[in-house]
């Protein structure tokens, strides 16, 4: 095969080279084609390549993409009976969208003669590809044509000729080509091609059979290779055009190296996209690196990208920076600290135990390590490692300091802990010394403290869009409860309270959600807070920013930056990296030195954030390349045509049309814009002919021509009438018009302006077109008229040329829609005047409105208001709502009703607060009672704070002895309370007291509630119950008895009992005082355990008793009886099961007898036997499956089980379930 390539002959040195440069690609591409022998058809194939620009002006710094203006291709298929020629271009996807190809003979053949026609076919996103077949014949010469159809497909014009010189005999029997052609292209005009070519990356041969020679298909690949060798040349070359400034594709990033990392370098990113490639350097605290070309230094670049050697924090700790710099300019990149992080060990000193009593809190101190940066998080271990203490609402570890908070220390903390520290920038972690926690048990009841906050969050800095956490927790006995409120208004949408209660998580932080926010702590023996402010700020971010651009020489341009943030970002400019102290330039008369790379920074506490452009100053002669006139017009009679005329040119060229050879200047028809376009009014049929636009300036000039084509006028001869219908109907609206034959019709309808989306509205609209010669019409369908369906429509028939319109109203009756202005006057205690607008009533009177109201506070839904009058007419504007509550905030709206339903709501009114009031509503469930120590504690249900009805609400609280006449009262100032409790040494237990509350506020008091009757704290007990007896029941249970308290107010009793010597572990039971023995369970087997009973009331627990000793008893047998044998009688009616029996452990009961349940399948209940014997006869049962549990029987207990499944029609044996069975199952089950 020979492949030879050529290219037009340029006349510069630099075009010469690339000539050669493609061939000699192309002889070494050869090298990869196979050799065929001599009978093998030859392929001239001649590539015309370019990297053609994207768009017009394209932005600098936009790839380019690689086309093959001209791919022709002389090809042989063994199977047809000529050669077939192919010819592809791109074409646009905006300008022409149908192409005539038309192939005639010029030479050697028949002069002229046309051989084939035909449209060609479309190939890939925006390429045409046609093909002919010429006739067999001998140094013949043929010509294409390719005319382009217009973008209305009304005539064509011609666009360029291929010419395609044959030279060659062919050989119909063997199909065999001795010579081939060479085809050229050549562009007539180049107005119909593409501003945005695609590449043809493969040139397929669609008629030829799919075992066609292996040599075409090297054809093809051999083709794209070039294109794309050819374009990446052309794109390093020395065109400043086609060239642009460094644009960052990658920039350094903050680094953390850790001091003991393996890692012996720093990789810092840089990398931009430029053309010609951009040369980097790099600064560290603003003062350029030196990087020498040697090895073994600290520093040296891997592309743009800065590697740093054996990384020394002496040395090469900072703020580094990337320039990347081209001819065109330089940007550098923001700026990336360096750091080293590090996370030390804790101190090896000891730390001492920390002693504290039942109930109390403790804070043990984590005190982290010296490290870098402040990433921690904190866990604690209890006595080794990896078992981590888990959170809960007694329990807490701060993510701030790292202590850990136990708010009431329980004898099971016992033990030894230890801090563990992670970091997550270094993926290090620590621990500290175990501190021993030693709980410390007083007799007597426990004591209660009050919530004591302990963790306080500080006032908080957050970003808009972050995630952050609020710490909250306190000490006390009982566990205080955490609660969280924002006091300036509601906790953000987007938060969340952790399982503990000590936590408050804001995602997504906005500024809306800065404010004071509050942390209460609450337990029965009192409360305590912690209010603190969270601050919202934001890093700067772009509202306006700069983007490259190119602009004529001698205009004028504005560069600008607007950054929004908190607080308020620092703007300023870099030219070319250096810096220049503005926010906005503003450029009068550019000159080539303005030309350059720009970055606008904007910075605050926060952050830096970049935007790069370049600015080019473009300066050229007038060119219609990319923008020449339309060269097919169209005009309708009586109308007008604008023809513009937009060349590239700098500076501005001077613009001025003709008409053939006549010069044309402005008159009463005849317009020419500033711009330079072309208005031509009132157009006539002599107005048809060429129009050329002619562009000058200082570097030099080009012209463009069009010609223009007058049709008739479109005229509409059916208009839309107006039409009246009620919601819910259809209606149909029609519209026709006249129109010049030659020109396609559309029909566009649009309501009030809006054109109508047939597609998106279907439901509601349908349009049929009926189309002929110089006559349409349209109707339109309207589904379901809704009142938003009323309004002006208007009808368009529009030509390519020219368009009219139609226009009839729609009137739609419907429910009336929403009143107006609703506002509030007059505000009293429990009334308001509202007043309001009229709204439309759609065609239909408004008989009546209806008030609704919501409360702000408690977020209800509408409900209907209270009036007078109770009805509100049709006409009225004006009502008072009554029956409102005082001091309440209220919102009000007014929904409107004709015949034909119920319009939509108003907006509601401004937030109206109804004036105080004295409250009415008494605090309910009055009680109390208990307590310890002279104390009355007294109980109720706070009034819920829409009933407070004024401001300063709180309680009046009343007490007396039962036979006394005279009441004691105390105020409670606080609205949330629910209890008091009066402290008084004269109190004597148990006393009898009359007791009632009262709400009251700025204006007064309320009733008081009903009086309920309650008594006085108890003493604790003062004696001890006696244990008359206490004996195990088993292995693991036991049952003790006692001789009740009788003399003394007894509310129950606590059994605690512990093996000996581990009282610490003490388990205890709190029993009725109605009963006087109770079991014990979960004790260990063969252990001697310690027992005491003590008397419990709501002053506390009394002494306790003697201690009791027992001994437990050995455990069961462990394992199973072993079923040997089961048997069938002959009657099939009994069953046989025999076991072998069990030999028990030495440290376990020996035993007594064996348990047999007989139970059906799937049920826990049966019949239950007891035997000495090794085997047992049971009944076979004919209603299903039934199971046979075997157990050994011994004082410790019952042993483990085996089973039998008994059936009707036999037996199977079912394992023996042990707990050494169920460990190794549950053993082997991890280990698969």
């Amino acid at each position: 095969m020979i492949l030879v390539v050529g290219d037009v002959v340029r006349t510069s040195s630099t075009r010469l080279l690339k000539s050669f440069f493609r061939i000699s690609v192309c002889l070494s591409l050869m090298s990869f084609v196979p050799a065929w022998r001599t009978t093998a058809p030859m392929f001239f194939f001649r590539i015309a390549g370019t990297c053609a620009e994207t768009s017009r002006t394209r932005a600098p710094g936009r790839q380019r993409v690689c086309t093959l203006p001209l791919a022709a291709v002389a090809r042989t298929c063994r199977t047809m009976e000529s050669p077939m020629i192919t010819a592809s271009h791109a074409v646009s996807r905006r300008g022409a969208k149908r192409f005539w190809v038309e192939i005639s003979k010029t030479g050697g053949g028949g002069g002229g003669e046309v051989l084939a026609r035909g449209l060609a076919r479309v190939f890939r996103c925006c390429c045409i590809q046609a093909a002919w077949y010429p006739g067999a014949g001998v140094n013949e010469t043929w010509a294409g044509r390719v005319l382009a159809l217009g973008r209305e497909a009304h005539g064509v014009e011609v666009v360029g000729v291929i010419v395609s010189r044959r030279e060659f005999t062919w050989d119909r029997n063997s199909a065999n080509v001795t010579t081939a052609s060479t085809v050229s292209f050549h562009p007539l005009s180049w107005s119909a091609f593409t501003r945005e070519p695609c590449v043809i990356s493969r040139l397929s041969c669609s008629l030829c059979p799919s075992h066609s020679p292996p040599v075409l298909r090297m054809v093809k690949l051999l083709a794209s290779l070039m294109c794309a060798i050819i374009c990446n040349f052309e794109q390093g070359k020395d065109d400043e055009s086609s060239g642009y400034g460094p644009v960052f594709e990658e920039q350094p990033i903050d680094t953390i190296y850790p001091e003991e990392s393996q890692e012996d370098k720093i990789i810092m990113s840089c990398r931009a996209r430029a053309s010609p490639p951009a040369t980097y350097k790099w600064r560290l605290n603003n003062i350029d690196i030196d990087i020498p070309n040697q090895v073994n230094v600290d520093y040296s670049l891997m592309g743009g990208s800065l590697v740093i050697s054996r990384p020394d924090k002496s040395i090469h700790v900072g703020n580094y920076s990337c320039l990347a710099t081209n001819k065109f300019g330089t940007v550098i990149s923001r700026e990336a600290s360096v750091q080293f992080g590090y996370l030390d060990m804790f101190s090896t000193e000891e730390r001492e135990a920390v002693r504290v009593k039942e109930g109390q809190g403790v804070v043990l101190l984590c005190a982290p390590p010296p490290h870098y940066p402040d990433d921690l998080t904190f866990r604690w271990m209890l006595n080794e490692f990896p078992i981590f203490i888990p959170l809960d609402k007694r329990r807490f570890v701060s993510q701030t300091t790292g202590n850990l908070y136990i708010a009431k220390v329980e004898a099971s903390d016992s033990g030894n802990y230890s801090c563990f520290v992670s970091s997550l920038s270094i993926t290090k972690s620590v621990f500290s010394k175990f501190i021993p926690l030693v709980p410390q048990t007083e007799r007597g009841s426990i004591r209660k403290y009050a919530a004591d906050i302990k963790v306080k969050f500080p006032d908080t800095y957050a970003l808009v869009g972050q995630n952050i956490t609020l710490e909250c927790f306190a000490l006390g006995n009982p566990i205080p409860q955490i609660k969280w409120r924002k006091v300036d208004g509601v906790l953000p949408v987007h938060h969340e309270n952790s399982k503990t209660g000590g936590h408050l998580h804001l995602f997504n932080v906005q500024y809306e959600d800065e404010g004071v926010y509050e942390c209460e702590a609450v337990n029965s023996k009192g409360k305590d807070w912690h209010k603190a402010n969270l601050y919202v700020e934001a890093a700067p971010e772009w509202v306006e920013h700069i983007s490259s651009s190119e602009r004529d020489i001698g205009s004028d341009y504005t560069m600008s930056c607007v950054a929004s943030g908190k607080p308020k970002p620092h703007v300023y400019f870099l030219k070319n990296g250096q810096k220049l102290g503005k926010h906005e330039f503003r450029f009068k008369d550019l000159t080539s030195d303005d030309s350059g790379m720009y970055q606008c920074i904007a910075e605050n506490r926060h952050g830096v954030i970049q935007a790069s452009a370049e600015l080019r100053v473009f300066v050229g002669a007038p060119s219609f390349e990319f923008n020449p006139v339309k060269q097919r017009l169209l005009g309708a009679k009586n109308g007008r045509v604008v023809i513009e005329c937009n060349p590239k040119a700098a500076p501005r060229p001077t613009l001025s049309w003709s008409k053939g050879t006549e010069l044309l200047s402005n008159s009463s028809r005849i317009f020419i814009w500033e711009d330079g376009s072309l208005e031509i009014r009132n157009v006539t049929k002599s107005d048809e002919g060429k129009y050329t636009c002619f562009a000058e300036n200082d570097r030099g000039k080009a012209n463009s021509t069009g010609s223009l084509s007058v049709t008739d006028a479109t005229k509409i001869t059916l208009a839309p009438s107006n039409t009246d219908v009620s919601v819910g109907e259809n209606t149909r609206m029609q519209c026709a018009a006249s129109h010049d034959s030659s020109l396609d019709i559309t029909f566009i309808w649009s309501l009030n302006g809006h054109a109508i989306d047939f597609d998106k509205e279907a439901e509601s609209y349908l349009h049929t077109i009926d189309s002929q010669a110089g006559m349409s019409s349209c109707e339109l369908l309207i589904k379901n008229t809704q009142l938003k369906h009323a309004g002006l429509y208007t009808c368009t028939a529009q030509t390519p040329v020219d368009n009219v319109t139609g226009s009839a109203e729609l009137v739609v009756r419907g429910p009336p829609g929403a009143p107006g202005g609703v506002r509030v006057e007059e505000v009293g205690v429990r009334s308001v005047k509202l007043l309001w607008s009229h709204g439309t009533d759609n065609h239909s009177p408004i008989s009546k409105y209806t008030i609704q109201y919501r409360e702000i506070k408690t977020g209800e839904e509408w409900k209907d208001a209270v009036t007078s009058p109770r009805n509100v007419e049709g006409n009225a504007e004006m009502v008072t709502v009554v029956d409102l509550l005082p001091w309440t905030e209220y919102e009000f709206r007014v929904i409107a009703t004709n015949t034909l339903g119920t319009g939509e709501p108003s907006e509601p009114s401004s937030k109206s607060t109804t004036m105080e009031a004295a409250p009415m509503v008494a605090p309910s469930d009055v009680g109390g009672g208990g307590g310890t120590g002279r104390e009355l504690t007294i109980t109720w249900t706070p009034v819920q704070p829409q009933y407070y009805y004024g401001s300063n609400f709180g309680y009046i609280i009343a007490f007396k002895p039962h036979d006394s006449n005279q009441w004691h009262r105390e105020t409670v100032a606080d609205p949330r309370a629910n209890r008091y409790i009066h402290k008084d040494p004269s109190i004597h237990p148990a006393t009898k007291f009359d007791v009632k509350v009262k709400a009251f506020n700025s204006m007064g008091e309320g009733p008081y509630s009903l009086t309920a009757v309650i008594y006085s704290a108890q003493d604790a007990p003062s004696a001890a119950p006696t244990i008359v007896d206490a004996r195990t029941l088993s292995a693991t249970e036991a049952i003790v008895s006692w001789r009740p308290l009788t003399q003394q107010t007894v509310e129950g009793y606590q059994v605690r009992y512990w093996r000996k010597s581990l009282e610490n572990e003490a388990s205890a039971q709190r029993i009725s005082s109605r009963e006087n023995q109770t079991r014990l369970d979960n004790m260990k087997p063969n252990s001697r355990y310690i027992i005491e009973v003590r008397a419990f009331n709501g002053a506390g627990y009394g002494p306790a008793s003697n201690r009791y000793e027992i001994y437990t008893k050995k455990a069961p047998p462990s394992r199973p009886p072993k079923i040997i044998g089961t048997r069938v009688n002959s009657s099939g009616t009994l069953v046989n099961v025999a076991w072998q029996r069990v030999e028990a452990l030495a440290n376990e009961s020996s035993v007594d007898s064996y348990k047999v349940l007989y139970r059906p399948e799937g049920q826990s209940t049966g019949t239950l036997y007891t035997t000495n014997k090794d085997s047992i006869d049971l009944p076979i049962h004919k209603d299903g499956d039934y199971l046979v549990e075997v157990r050994a029987q011994s004082k410790g207990g019952d042993g483990a089980v085996a089973q039998v499944r008994i059936s009707a029609g036999g037996v199977l044996l079912a394992p023996s379930l042990s707990l050494c069975v169920l460990l190794l199952v549950a053993l082997l089950s991890l280990t698969l």
